[in-house]
C-alpha cells in the first residue's frame, strides 16, 4: 500500500545518510520519558501526544494561549442554537503522509473509532457525548451531540482528537502505534526505537498549517530527532553542550544554569497547567478510610518540598486546580490544612496503632501502602520527601519507581494503593471531568471514585449554556473530592523550554504540557 512505501522510501533515504547537509537540517529534540505506543486515541500520556501532535492534524488547533481554538482541518463550523449540532466545513488539500486524499470519510472514522468499545479511549469523553457524525458531502462533517457540550471545541484540539487514516489502522491492527502510524501533519513517521529514539522526516506536501504559526508549512528542517534521556545530569549535559535544539524536559533544579547559558533561551510558559499529584485507589482497604488519607494530605511540609526539592520552580498547593484556572473554586483553599498533630490524632481514631518499629499497623498489617511512579519525573524525587514526612507519624510509603513505557500497564493492573503522575489541564473542569466521572473507571479515574452526585454535577457543568450554571456545578465537584481527600496535591507545576540560541523562532504551547506542537516556525 501507499503507506508501507512512503515508510520504506523514508527509512531506505534515513540509512543511505542523504548526505551531510540533510544531516545540518534536522532539528534536535530531547525528552526525559518514551511512549509506549503512539497511537492517540488509546493514551493520555504526553509522550505519545506529542508524536500524535506532530505526525496527525486535529479539527481545530489550540492557540497560544491554551485557551482558544483555531481553524485546522476544518476551516470554519456553525453551532445549532440548541448546541448540539456543529457542521464543520473541511480544508480539500489535504493529504495524508501516505499520499491518501483527507476527506470528511476519514473525520467521521476517526471518532467512530474513539468512541467505539474497542479501544475504550481514555480521552474519549473530550468528543462529548456523541450522536453521531455524517459526512454531508466529501469536505462536510456533522458533530450530533446528545447533550450540548460548551467546550467541545477547546477539547477538540486535544491530541486524542487527531484524524486517523482507516487503512493504515486496518492494515497494522494490533500493530497500529507501534509499527506505523499516518496522519496530516507536519512530520511523517520514519522509525521508533523504544526508550532510545524516534526519527521523523518532514511532510513535503504540508500546507494547511493554523493561523497561529507564520509559516503554514512544509516545516524548515528536513527531519527531526526525538531522544529520549532519562537521566537529569545528561540532560543538562547535552543541552549546555549544544547536542540539542530544544527540551521541554529541563529538571527544573537547573533552569538557573540554563537561564544563564550563553548558548541557550529559557521561556516559561504562564498559559500552561499541571497539577503534581499523588491519588488514592479507595477501593484498596489501606486507604479506604477518610481519615487515613486526610492524615497523609495533611502530615506534610508542601512549601518545604516546593523551595527544597523542586527548588521554588513550582506552587505550593492543597488545591486539586490552580487559583488561576478557568471554573476555579475558591472554597476547597480551606479543606486541606497542614497539621501533623491532627493527623497523628486521625490515624489513632482510625485504629491505626505504633508498632515498636515505629511504623502503624491494624490487624497484623503495616500502614505501607504501595506507591507507584514513573522514573524520570518529579514524581520520583517529591515522593521520597513526602515518605520522610510520613515516617514521622508512622505511615511508611514503599514507592516502586517504573520505566515510562510499562508504567501505564502496571498501574493497570491495579496492585498499588497510591500513585502518581503531574496531570496537564485545560481547566478546572476539564480536570474533573477527566479524573473524576465514574464512566473513567478504571483509567483515568483510578481512585474508582463512583458517586451519583458528582456525576451529576459533572453532566450539569458539561451540558450548561452560561458561563454561571458551569462553574457552579464544576466547583460543587471541586468541593466534594477535596473533602473526600481522593488526592494529595502537591504542588502546580511550572513548564520551562529551553532552546539552544542557533534555533530560532522557536517558541513553547502549552498544549498538555508537551511543549512543541508542530514547530512550524522554527528555523536552522
Amino acid at each position: 500500500m501507499a503507506y508501507k512505501k512512503t515508510l520504506t522510501l523514508a527509512a531506505g533515504l534515513l540509512a543511505t545518510g542523504i548526505a551531510g547537509a540533510a544531516q545540518a537540517q534536522t532539528l534536535r529534540i530531547m525528552q526525559y520519558i518514551d511512549a509506549p505506543h503512539f497511537d492517540v486515541q488509546r493514551t493520555t500520556w504526553g509522550p505519545g501526544g506529542s508524536i500524535g501532535n506532530m505526525t496527525q492534524s486535529t479539527l481545530v488547533a489550540m492557540d497560544w494561549d491554551g485557551k482558544k481554538a483555531l481553524p485546522y482541518l476544518a476551516k470554519s463550523w456553525d453551532i445549532s442554537p440548541d448546541g448540539r449540532t456543529y457542521t464543520f466545513k473541511l480544508r480539500d488539500d489535504v493529504t495524508f503522509c501516505s499520499g491518501k486524499k483527507f476527506t470528511a470519510d476519514d473525520v467521521v472514522y476517526s471518532f467512530n473509532r474513539l468512541k467505539s468499545p474497542e479501544i475504550k479511549g481514555p480521552f474519549a469523553w473530550r468528543a462529548g457525548d456523541i450522536k453521531g457524525l455524517r459526512a454531508i458531502d466529501p469536505y462536510t462533517v456533522a458533530y450530533e451531540l446528545n447533550e450540548p457540550y460548551s467546550d467541545l471545541l477547546l477539547q477538540l484540539t486535544m491530541f486524542s482528537a487527531n484524524i486517523v487514516n482507516k487503512e493504515t489502522v486496518e492494515a497494522l491492527g494490533k500493530d497500529y502505534g507501534t509499527k506505523g502510524i499516518d496522519g496530516t501533519g507536519p512530520w511523517c513517521l520514519v522509525s521508533w526505537q523504544p526508550r532510545t529514539e524516534t526519527i521523523m522526516r518532514r511532510n513535503e506536501a504540508y500546507k494547511w498549517g493554523p493561523s497561529m504559526f507564520s509559516n503554514p508549512g512544509p516545516v524548515k528542517f528536513e527531519r527531526l530527532s526525538i531522544k529520549i534521556m532519562p537521566e537529569d545530569s545528561a540532560r543538562v549535559a547535552a543541552m549546555l553542550s549544544g547536542q540539542f535544539d530544544f527540551t521541554a524536559s529541563f529538571p527544573s533544579a537547573f533552569i538557573p544554569q540554563a537561564k544563564a547559558s550563553p548558548i541557550l533561551n529559557v521561556e516559561k510558559i504562564d498559559s500552561n497547567f499541571q497539577m503534581l499529584y499523588y491519588g488514592y485507589k479507595i477501593t484498596r482497604p489501606m486507604v479506604s478510610d477518610v481519615r487515613v488519607r486526610e492524615a497523609m494530605n495533611i502530615a506534610i511540609n508542601r512549601a518545604q518540598i516546593v523551595t527544597g526539592v523542586l527548588l521554588g520552580n513550582a506552587d505550593a498547593s492543597v488545591t486539586y486546580t490552580s487559583p488561576t484556572s478557568l471554573d476555579y473554586d475558591p472554597k476547597t483553599a480551606t479543606i486541606i490544612k497542614e497539621d501533623v498533630g491532627r493527623a497523628i490524632k486521625l490515624l489513632d481514631e482510625a485504629g491505626w496503632k505504633l508498632g515498636s518499629d515505629g511504623i502503624r499497623e491494624k490487624d497484623g498489617v503495616k500502614l505501607a501502602p504501595k506507591v507507584y511512579v514513573t522514573g524520570g519525573g518529579n514524581s520520583v524525587k517529591v515522593g521520597e520527601a513526602i515518605q520522610g514526612f510520613l515516617r514521622k507519624v508512622g505511615i511508611d510509603w514503599r514507592i516502586q519507581v517504573w520505566d515510562s513505557t510499562i508504567a501505564p500497564v502496571k498501574m493497570a493492573e491495579q496492585d498499588y494503593e497510591i500513585w502518581s503522575v503531574t496531570v496537564p489541564y485545560l481547566s478546572a473542569g476539564d480536570l474533573m471531568s477527566l479524573y473524576f466521572d465514574s464512566t473513567n473507571i478504571p483509567s483515568p479515574n483510578r481512585m474508582n471514585w463512583k458517586d451519583a452526585e458528582t456525576d451529576k454535577w459533572l453532566g450539569l457543568a458539561k451540558a450548561a449554556l452560561n458561563p454561571g450554571d458551569k462553574a457552579l456545578n464544576f466547583g460543587l465537584v471541586q468541593e466534594k473530592v477535596t473533602r473526600e481527600h481522593l488526592w494529595m496535591p502537591v504542588a502546580n507545576i511550572n513548564l520551562y523550554v529551553v532552546t539552544n540560541k542557533k534555533l530560532k523562532n522557536a517558541r513553547g504551547h502549552p498544549m498538555y504540557a508537551i511543549g512543541f506542537y508542530k514547530g512550524l516556525d522554527f528555523t536552522p
